[in-house]
């Protein structure tokens, strides 16, 4: 099949954009407002976008709390959703009061951060603090704004849990991370899904 995407004249039940853009990481994206406030949710939409210094990104759709609060104090953490925390992960994204914890409502446990003041998400085995540098409100091709906003964040503090540290190399696939498909589903990465290839000589 084929359809004009500025059209949206697929048919289908739903876009499947989501579904061939995927599985997409999970930044399970933890920040604060000036008040103290913590705001936790997860963002299917980030990655890592730069090295040297790593840089990350997550895009909201919507100024929702999670840009709203870093926005307000400059800092945030990532923490990894894995499929221990899924259930957690998925109760986050809940549309709760401003003010009301993510963190309480999930039944998470908030863990202090070293150089940011976001806590972590203690049940997570890895979690990136993240300094803010830009928040850019994204526009068509037309020039019209969207109500589409990218956070971009460097990373300068890692936590990984110990017992995922094997051989000097971090065993990602024994974290069991989860992914975003596309409508309601789901990818986990495991052991036995794991795959190694050799890149060519350069590249």
């Amino acid at each position: 099949m084929f359809y004009d995407a500025t059209k949206n004249d697929h048919g289908l039940r739903h876009n499947p954009m989501k579904a061939l853009i995927g599985p997409r990481p999970i930044g399970w994206i933890s920040a604060l407002n000036a008040r103290g406030e913590v705001n936790l949710s997860p963002y299917s939409f980030f990655n890592a976008v730069a090295e040297n210094p790593f840089i990350v990104a997550f895009s909201s759709n919507g100024y929702k709390d999670a840009v709203a609060f870093v926005d307000e104090t400059k800092e945030f953490v990532c923490s990894l959703a894995t499929w221990d925390t899924r259930e957690a992960m998925n109760l986050t994204s809940a549309p709760l009061a401003r003010g009301e914890s993510e963190f309480a409502f999930a039944g998470l446990t908030q863990a202090p951060s070293r150089l940011v003041k976001p806590p972590r998400v203690a049940e997570a085995p890895a979690a990136l603090e993240c300094q803010w540098l830009r928040t850019i409100q994204l526009e068509d091709r037309d020039g019209r704004r969207m109500e589409q906003y990218l956070v971009l964040g460097q990373v300068i503090g890692v936590h990984i849990d110990d017992r995922f540290v094997k051989d000097g190399l971090v065993d990602t696939a024994a974290m069991r991370p989860i992914m975003r498909g596309g409508y309601m589903d789901y990818f986990v990465a495991t052991p036995e899904t794991k795959f190694s290839i050799q890149r060519p000589k350069g590249a």
